[in-house]
């Protein structure tokens, strides 16, 4: 069999297309590309979902996190305070727990003129629960970085915002949120590559694979048992993430500088990213 051949009927099975059935002997080095290249497609669409919902979450969180009424801020606080505070994976099993123990045939909801049954069970998937999971794991993380932008965003400039006369929404639209990105969007950087890497821990989560329709991980692991050889797949899955950090950080360092359009070139400050090795 051909490499082309190969990609055509791997290249999308964690789609559930193509290939039903996985190699058993004889494994080669595009096999293990393309397939574990095939899961990366999951990891990718648990990222990029809990990002993009998460972001607006995450402004939110920071937001309500610096408001003087408490009945907003406390539940922010509590909100950030348990999914910084937990292991991201004790936060699946405990999420797939609750979600396994809601009625299989659906809640039931009577809203006066009519009664409609909510679906539970897409809840215990994976591509619904622990999406989840990690879009409420990255707003809070998120939530606190742009808690710190918000704090520091310099008096000076909201000083001379009053001075402009502007206040309520025109000023935060003009000068706090743009301010907040450009001092968060760094750490945030940081926060959307570790999310990245965390997709992974949704294969060691109780969430199941359809029908052998796993993430990267998956297809990794299932290369190394079958081979006995690791040093083969876990490289080939270790090589497609960084792939994915530098196109993170190429995405996100464009953002940054148009973040930062209107200072003069020589003083816009320079996009670094530090890879947390503890989080």
């Amino acid at each position: 069999m051909s490499c082309l051949q190969t990609i055509a009927d791997y290249g999308l099975r964690s789609l559930g297309i193509g290939e039903r059935l996985l190699p058993k002997t004889d494994f080669t080095l595009c096999q293990q590309f393309t397939l574990i290249g095939s899961g990366l497609i999951w990891n990718v669409y648990f990222a990029i979902l809990a990002l993009s919902l998460g972001f607006f979450l995450s402004i939110s969180v920071a937001l309500a996190r610096n408001s003087t009424a408490l009945a907003v801020r406390k539940p922010a606080e509590w909100f950030t305070f348990v999914f910084r505070g937990s292991p991201l994976f004790i936060q699946f099993f405990l999420f797939y727990e609750a979600f396994t123990l809601l009625p299989k045939n659906g809640i039931e909801l009577n809203l006066g003129f009519v009664e409609i049954t909510a679906g539970t069970r897409w809840l215990t998937r994976a591509w619904a629960g622990a999406l989840i999971v990690l879009f409420l794991n990255t707003s809070a993380y998120a939530g606190e970085i742009f808690y710190g932008a918000l704090r520091s965003v310099p008096k000076g400039d909201l000083e001379a915002a009053d001075a402009y006369g502007f206040s309520g929404w025109k000023k935060f639209r003009k000068i706090t949120f743009p301010t907040m990105l450009r001092l968060g969007w760094p750490a945030y950087t940081n926060e959307s590559i570790f999310l990245f890497h965390a997709t992974t821990l949704v294969y060691f989560s109780s969430f199941p694979a359809w029908q052998q329709s796993g993430d990267a991980l998956y297809y990794a692991s299932y290369f190394a048992d079958k081979t006995f050889n690791p040093f083969i797949p876990y490289p080939i899955l270790a090589f497609y993430f960084i792939l994915l950090s530098l196109a993170i950080i190429l995405v996100y360092g464009r953002i940054y500088r148009y973040l930062n359009r209107h200072l003069p070139q020589d003083k816009r400050p320079r996009f670094r990213v530090r890879p947390q090795l503890v989080r």
